[in-house]
């Protein structure tokens, strides 16, 4: 067995232990009769025939003025102890905070296990979710050519363009993840998710200005992805890149990159004609 499925295995004893010494002494604390405060305090207010024993004044004043020896009254029998109603009595202050706590600790265990399940479990081994080949680097680029500057590939949910050899030195200093993405740049390519990062519209490219543009509120980005204009906290996410042996382009579309930081300008491209949106500032 893994390290990580017995670390699993003694988390999940622990907290079975936990959950059961909880609800034992929910158990115990409901056993304690204590009467609410609304039974109090009808029993203050109601009329109760119990005979009132005599003050100590009383006393005194009787055992000076009598002549006769004073008569002690007898000892009654206890009252027969009736446990309260559970549902007069309610729940406790101690017994909710217990089983909030109960609660929260719960909902935590169930979170870890499905972060933990979803670790584990396989990986889609095709289509969106897997490490796909688009083709050679060859025909990539021929494709990128034909589609005036852009090549979009549905399978992988993908924007695929051409990036300059010359700006690859800059990208080395400017991009955090590089080394996920340094084969496809070496090789003139980069692999962009096709989605914006301010809420997620599907960005289509612009033939006019060669940036991408999205329609839904003004964001603009150059043709490697890096922010231009608009709302977007950032440039466009993008996939790691891989070439293989045989010079084909494998892209992991199961992890998605953050895009470079607002100010990132590694090709220094700028509109090279008319924007498809009036303005970048969106709202």
């Amino acid at each position: 067995m893994t390290p990580l499925i017995i670390g699993l295995i003694v988390l999940a004893v622990l907290a079975l232990i936990v959950v059961t010494a909880s609800f034992r002494k929910r158990d115990t604390y409901s056993a304690i009769g204590q009467l609410s405060g609304e039974t109090v305090r009808r029993d203050r207010g109601g009329d109760l025939d119990i005979e009132a024993s005599p003050t100590g004044k009383e006393v005194e004043a009787a055992a000076r003025t009598a002549s006769t020896d004073l008569v002690v009254q007898e000892d009654r029998p206890p009252v027969v102890y009736v446990p309260p109603d559970p549902e007069t009595l309610g729940v406790t202050r101690r017994q909710f905070l217990n089983r909030s706590i109960v609660s929260m600790f719960g909902l935590a265990l169930t979170g870890f296990g499905m972060a933990v399940i979803a670790q584990l479990w396989p990986r889609p081994t095709a289509g969106f979710g897997a490490k796909i080949n688009v083709g050679r680097i060859s025909d990539i680029k021929a494709n990128v050519a034909a589609g005036g500057g852009f090549y979009y590939f549905p399978e992988g949910r993908m924007w695929i363009t051409e990036y300059p050899p010359s700006a690859v030195q800059k990208a080395e200093t400017a991009y955090s993840f590089y080394s996920k993405v340094e084969g496809g740049l070496q090789a003139g390519v980069v692999a962009l998710f096709q989605t914006c990062p301010h809420l997620g519209c599907r960005v289509p490219e612009c033939a006019t200005s060669q940036w991408f543009e999205c329609p839904c509120h003004g964001s603009q980005y150059n043709r490697v992805g890096e922010k231009k204009g608009g709302p977007a906290p950032r440039g466009m996410d993008r996939f790691p890149m891989q070439v293989t042996a045989a010079n084909e382009l494998v892209v992991d579309t199961g992890d998605v990159i953050q895009g470079p930081p607002i100010g990132t300008n590694t090709t220094g491209q700028e509109a090279e004609g008319p924007n498809c949106l009036s303005s970048g500032g969106g709202h």
